[in-house]
């Protein structure tokens, strides 16, 4: 279980995964208007949910700065939390094409287990080990986290490492539950990713039935 935090501060200046740094280096030559650089979270620490994503989408958060912000992957999960009380729109982006500054969330919070881009979306075993330690000070910074939704099994695997848990006692699932020791409950969701999206393996109304238990387990507690 994460030590309790008083406060987080998101790695907005951290360069400590040398290829990662070259590759977000190399986007903001190339497109110096992109934010290509670690993305914080979206969301207050004091919320009860905390989704958590692989890491940015090239065209989405690490162009906007913004989690799951300009890419299909958003087009799936703002409207789910929309629909369920946690979003207060259901489109992530304003009619500039960027992030739309009037959307907010209502308690919960929108992270990923690895900040920065990395080549071929694919991040190495050691970049999610070096990314870990921010995720354990964030779960341990959020104290009134009841339910945590991963998106995936490296945002599945990366909320087990932060708990020092072996994964192999927590198998990945779709809408899988997972009570972890200090009374939270990790709920498992394939990716939005646009890819699961368009060859069927996640549909809009499995993805949703995950934030209708969200709804659920929170209203309940």
């Amino acid at each position: 279980m994460p030590p309790t935090s008083p406060s987080f501060q998101d790695p907005l200046n951290c360069a400590a995964c040398p290829r990662l740094a070259a590759h977000l280096a190399a986007i903001r030559q190339r497109d110096p208007d992109w934010h290509a650089l670690p993305v914080p979270a979206f969301g207050g620490l004091n919320a009860e949910l905390l989704v958590l994503g692989l890491a940015p989408g090239e065209r989405g958060a690490n162009r906007t700065g913004r989690p799951f912000t300009g890419d299909v992957a958003g087009e799936l999960l703002y409207p789910a939390l929309h629909r369920f009380g946690f979003a207060s729109a259901a489109n992530a982006l304003g009619a500039d094409g960027w992030a739309n500054a009037d959307l907010r969330l209502d308690n919960c919070r929108i992270s990923n287990a690895v900040r920065c881009l990395p080549p071929a979306n694919k991040p190495t075993t050691a970049e999610i080990r070096e990314c870990n330690g921010h995720l354990k000070a964030e779960l341990a910074a959020m104290s009134r986290l009841k339910v945590i939704v991963a998106l995936g099994g490296v945002a599945h695997q990366a909320v087990l490492w932060a708990y020092g848990l072996k994964p192999a006692a927590f198998k990945f699932g779709h809408h899988a539950r997972h009570p972890l020791p200090d009374g939270r409950l990790l709920l498992d969701s394939y990716h939005c990713s646009g890819y699961n999206w368009r060859t069927g393996r996640l549909s809009r109304e499995g993805f949703e039935a995950v934030f209708a238990d969200v709804r659920a387990v929170l209203e309940a507690a």
